[in-house]
């Protein structure tokens, strides 16, 4: 009499990890203009008018304010653009990321 054992195979599945989200970051100046500012978030971060303005105020009163948060390319890659557009007007405009804990 033939013993056939038979064992079931086992999958090895590797648990990949999201990918470490980055906030994007408003910093407060006081020399860019603040319709120039919503602007920039209506078009850089897709915010309706209302967002914009009340992320635009929040860092104009605190000094500073998360706008988004992204995977890191597309967080940095969104703070340069906008960085970018400011300074294409001579604005100081300054957007950072860092990560979220």
């Amino acid at each position: 009499m033939n013993d056939i054992v038979t064992r079931p195979r086992t999958k090895v599945r590797l648990a990949t990890e999201r990918p470490r989200l980055y906030k994007v970051i408003l910093i407060n100046d006081d020399y860019t203009p603040r319709a120039f500012v919503v602007t920039v978030l209506k078009a850089e971060f897709r915010m309706g008018e209302e967002q914009a303005q009340r992320v635009m105020m929040t860092a104009h009163q605190r000094g500073a304010c998360v706008v988004a948060v992204y995977t890191k390319d597309v967080a940095e890659a969104k703070a340069t653009r906008g960085t970018e557009a400011g300074r294409a007007k001579g604005y100081p405009l300054l957007f950072t990321t860092e990560p979220e804990e």
